[in-house]
């Protein structure tokens, strides 16, 4: 039994990569919402789903109001040009920006917030961009707040030096805020006098993406398994540069499809479905609308299996597991313990970080699997999240921990 496991999961792992490959090429710009590269990728999944001879497949649409970048993204320190995604990265909710603006500089070491808002309403610095450490502004976040609204101070943005490589999210560009906030790496010259911006926004309202369902028809029709991960990214940063989500989450995407192609060929007791979100960058919106609007109830989910990250090496495995799922990870345990897949199966707390969680709130039995802090995970968010950056060692030991825990409930 176990030769047929390894020959199943190698058989899998070619065609899971040829997935992976695909959906962070620059086919799909990032899998995000300008240039429609998210609806594209869907449409190939669905194809996908079709191929490897799901029963039935089906696109759910819903809409959202997202902010995009997919324009001009212009940079400049002192006349010296910077790299998006490289030297500096958006906030998502940012406006468009254009001029030459001066630098003022935030004194950490001597911090008086009196003398920053004076200084900031006098002629010399009127209208410059704030600079400051991005964690440090934490400490005086009331004072920050105030830095990022045109009531509160007369200055047109703020630049935050934060780690390298730089991350980029979409989770709140559901609007556009005021004044724009540039992240920049720990190589941003503290000596600079003036920065030269021409950034351009494009906000979407009532972008209409769609959810992806696949179905695997059971022998039996009254409870169901489903398996989720979400196929949107963030998109384009610029005219050039795109985030290609290869790890987050071509990765958890190719896996669900890799496994609707094993229970296609290998019924199942139970129905099956395969649902690719979309909207899961930008705050959950794809797996919130599916939980509101179910293809079957809720109350027939024998459990869920969420699929976020994968692609990567660390022995330790990162769960989440809902209230209702808690026996069923016991069994997960179980598995592991005995067939060593994992080092550890690691609980942390549930948290609304990925799609599994609309459905703990609602009181689904379900597992959220990503593998974090391994070789891969530096990459998460930035650019470098590429196919040739993918580690693909942890496949096949969640693909066997996911069929033994659905054979062992199933019986």
């Amino acid at each position: 039994m176990a030769a047929v496991s390894i020959q199943l999961g190698a058989q899998d792992l070619a065609h899971y990569k040829k997935i992976v490959k695909e959906l962070s090429s620059a086919k799909y710009q990032g899998r995000g919402y300008a240039e429609d590269g998210a609806n594209k990728a869907g449409k190939w999944i669905a194809k996908e789903f079709e191929k490897v001879g799901a029963d039935e497949v089906v696109c759910q649409p819903f809409k959202l109001d997202i902010n995009t970048f997919p324009g001009k993204m212009e940079f400049s320190v002192d006349g010296k040009k910077q790299v998006p995604g490289v030297d500096f990265t958006l906030r998502e909710f940012n406006p468009s920006c254009k001029g030459e603006y001066k630098l003022y500089y935030i004194d950490t070491l001597n911090y008086n917030s009196e003398k920053i808002f004076a200084d900031l309403a006098s002629e010399e610095y009127k209208g410059a961009y704030v600079v400051c450490d991005f964690m440090y502004s934490f400490k005086h976040r009331a004072d920050f707040r105030k830095l990022q609204s045109k009531e509160g101070c007369s200055n047109s943005g703020l630049i935050y030096t934060w780690e390298s490589p730089l991350k980029f999210y979409k989770a709140y560009g559901e609007v556009v805020r005021e004044k724009p906030i540039i992240w920049v790496t720990p190589d941003f010259p503290m000596d600079a006098k003036t920065i030269k911006v021409d950034m351009e926004n494009e906000f979407l309202k009532d972008y209409e993406c769609f959810n992806v369902i696949a179905k695997v028809e059971g022998k039996r029709h009254d409870s169901c398994y489903v398996f989720t991960a979400h196929y949107d990214h963030l998109g384009k940063l610029g005219k050039k540069t795109y985030y290609p989500g290869a790890h987050d989450n071509a990765s958890g995407t190719a896996a669900i499809i890799t496994l609707a192609s094993y229970y296609a060929k290998n019924q199942p007791e139970y129905d099956m479905y395969f649902i690719a979100f979309s909207g899961e960058d930008a705050n959950l919106r794809g797996s919130e609308w599916y939980a509101e609007h179910p293809v079957a109830p809720l109350n027939q989910i024998k459990y869920l299996i969420n699929l976020d990250m994968i692609a990567d090496n660390n022995p330790v495995q990162y769960c989440e597991v809902s209230n209702e799922g808690m026996d069923g990870f016991a069994v997960f345990e179980k598995i592991n313990a005995e067939k060593g897949y994992f080092k550890e199966l690691h609980r942390g707390e549930l948290a609304g970080n990925s799609d599994h969680y609309p459905f703990a709130q609602r009181n689904v039995p379900c597992i959220f699997l990503m593998n974090e802090d391994g070789d891969a995970f530096k990459f998460y968010h930035t650019i470098h999240d590429t196919w040739k950056n993918s580690i693909f060692t942890n496949y096949e030991p969640i693909f066997n921990i996911i069929t033994d825990f659905i054979e062992i409930i199933s019986d």
